[in-house]
């Protein structure tokens, strides 16, 4: 192609992470998150009260501890593998043929957000947006909140971009060569559990019940993984994490589910989080540790976390073909 060309932007978007992992940083990061409708539905006049003269008093300092207790030298681990996993692509696609690719990461909620990496991508000139959520399985409360973020950002601009999202990848050929490769992987390194366990990020019932994919999603993901790995009905099971609250979540949930297992025999278990595009809080702290111990706790011997995809070449690789799709179409 001649001439110059057609700059083009890609928005690797996550959830987010406090600045810092201090009391004020979270309760700061929780508001904004837990304000969101998407996130929770209830109305205002009972949700908001509850929140900031309950919730945030008293879960921003604990928190904050979990926070503290995952936190390295370079930052908040889902921040920092998210931006690695955008400058590893920008690397990818330095010589593309046709167009001029910039590479940014942005998030729904905290810094750097959404708003201002689009303004950004907006002041150098860039004419169409790509934009990859890191969410395998769509669900209002993430990949929706994506495109809030960007719709109150448009409202707002005289001339806005051609936009594509990719809205979901669950059950994405490369994605599940990734996901099973780090399986196969790990068993080479550490021998195969009994139990492979996939826990996914719970969710309240009444969403699913309300339309929400995600639930759907996440099986489609589950059953291609384990399709893959050949594995029986007996070697394998679905469970979902990280329940805030007394409504009804999605089950089985995921520590139940490990204290049953080792309370009835099970030895071993191998557990991976495929929802999950980088490692953070839910996995590192909730699913590596605090279910490390109720297992161990309930009687099991050996209790195996199988990290995400990260920035491995693997997963740069099937992230690239997707939004590569997306340019394609351009």
């Amino acid at each position: 192609m001649s001439g110059t060309k057609k700059k083009i932007g890609v928005v690797i978007a996550n959830l987010g992470t406090p600045a810092k992992p201090t009391t004020i940083a979270v309760y700061r990061y929780l508001a904004q998150f837990l304000s969101d409708k998407r996130v929770i539905d209830l109305p205002a006049i009972f949700w908001k009260p509850l929140l900031y003269g309950v919730i945030l008093p008293l879960r921003s300092p604990k928190v904050a501890k979990l926070y503290q207790d995952i936190w390295t030298g370079k930052g908040s681990p889902l921040r920092y593998l998210t931006q690695s996993i955008s400058d590893k692509l920008n690397v990818q696609f330095e010589h593309y043929q046709g167009a001029n690719i910039t590479c940014v990461s942005a998030m729904s909620y905290g810094k750097p957000s959404i708003d201002d990496e689009i303004s950004k991508l907006l002041g150098q000139g860039i004419e169409d947006i790509v934009v990859l959520p890191l969410y395998p399985q769509y669900s209002a409360t993430t990949t929706a909140v994506v495109l809030d973020k960007m719709s109150a950002l448009f409202a707002k601009t005289r001339h806005i971009p051609q936009v594509r999202t990719i809205m979901q990848y669950c059950d994405n050929e490369l994605f599940i060569d990734a996901l099973t490769d780090s399986i196969r992987t790990h068993w080479q390194q550490y021998g195969q559990a009994e139990k492979l366990v996939l826990s996914f990020h719970g969710m309240p019932q009444r969403y699913v019940d309300a339309g929400d994919p995600y639930q759907k999603q996440c099986q489609r993901t589950a059953h291609a993984v384990v399709k893959q790995l050949g594995l029986n009905d007996d070697q394998w099971l679905i469970t979902y994490q990280s329940r805030f609250g007394k409504a009804q979540w999605l089950t089985p949930y995921t520590d139940l589910t490990l204290k049953d297992l080792a309370s009835n025999g099970t030895q071993s278990v191998d557990i991976i989080c495929p929802a999950f595009a980088v490692d953070c809080l839910e996995t590192i702290e909730e699913i590596e540790q605090q279910n490390r111990d109720v297992f161990i706790g309930a009687g099991g011997r050996k209790y195996n976390y199988i990290k995400a995809l990260n920035d491995s070449d693997q997963h740069i690789a099937a992230l690239k073909s997707l939004i590569e799709q997306q340019l394609h179409a351009m």
